[in-house]
């Protein structure tokens, strides 16, 4: 499994955000039906909003990459 880091400025980062942010996705609608798809994780849960806020320590696993938040 691939694994990056990303640093954030701010308390949070939406999730669908923080999928654009590192290029997994390439627009807001793909990430609209991939969580609708139930596919992401977010420390160890199914994401099933877009709008989820992921935090400094949280993990997001997705397309077998891990992305740590710092």
């Amino acid at each position: 499994m691939e694994k990056k880091n990303v640093t954030i400025k701010g308390s949070y980062i939406k999730i669908d955000q923080l999928l654009k942010f590192v290029g997994m996705v390439n627009s807001g609608a793909e990430v609209k039906y991939i969580i609708q798809e139930e596919v992401v994780l977010h420390n160890g849960c199914r994401v099933s909003q877009r709008g989820k806020k992921v935090k400094p320590g949280d993990v997001v696993i997705f397309r077998e990459t891990e992305i740590n938040v710092c």
